[in-house]
């Protein structure tokens, strides 16, 4: 896809009241839907935003303007900038930024950054949500201001870091994390056919057998050894 405007639905604007450019055109140079564009021009879209010139902001040239006006078929490109911008490069030190219409809701999402993924080194929550070591200390030991209606809330949800950022934290957190030592096993139960199996029919027998002697000697009457005298 091309680089597109700066600013693409006050440039749109601006095409639309001071062109003749097909809605196609505009709708692709501005990298918007054409059904979009119409309702710029009937006024349903875009309210209130002014118009922005892509020419005095250097995005287009009246030439190619003129040029896309006089065959519908022809794409706008957008004007090659004679001035070069320095990259930026994003540095890894510090927090990272958050706006401030998200900030109230970091602790939540250390919350709950502390309480599903534990594993996750301090460095890590900074990268995810942009706060400081000493905060995330804080609500660690329930010494944080609010630490009374803090609430766990999924960073993902509240916008503060993809799900993607998310899922490479956790999987580098788990590839450093040390495996665990298996537990030496104690003693088991013997298996259910061991416990439950019958007896051998040798052993039965003589049990029964010595059984049997033992109570008749008990059970024997000495006044049946009188009437036999």
């Amino acid at each position: 896809m091309s680089q597109g405007p700066l600013m693409p639905k006050a440039t749109a604007v601006w095409l639309v009241e001071n062109t003749s450019l097909a809605f196609e055109q505009i709708a692709d140079f501005c990298h918007l839907h054409p059904l979009e564009v119409k309702g710029i021009a009937d006024g349903e879209v875009a309210a209130g935003i002014k118009g922005l010139d892509p020419i005095t902001t250097g995005q287009l040239t009246r030439e190619e303007i003129e040029k896309a006006q006089k065959s519908p078929a022809h794409k706008l490109k957008i004007a090659v900038s004679k001035v070069k911008l320095p990259e930026v490069k994003r540095t890894t030190k510090g927090p990272r930024y958050t706006p401030l219409s998200r900030r109230q809701d970091r602790p939540n999402a250390i919350l709950w950054l502390l309480r599903n993924h534990a594993e996750l080194k301090d460095a890590q929550v900074i990268r995810l949500v942009g706060t400081t070591k000493s905060t995330i200390q804080q609500i660690r030991d329930r010494s944080h201001w609010n630490s009374g209606s803090l609430q766990p809330l999924d960073p993902v949800t509240l916008g503060l870091c993809s799900q993607i950022d998310l899922d490479f934290e956790v999987g580098k957190a788990a590839k450093d994390r040390p495996a665990a030592v298996p537990a030496e096993s104690g003693p088991t139960l013997l298996p259910t056919e061991v416990s439950t199996a019958p007896k051998g029919d040798d052993e039965g027998d003589e049990i029964n057998e010595s059984a049997v002697f033992a109570k008749l000697k008990g059970m024997q009457r000495p006044h049946e050894d009188d009437d036999e005298d």
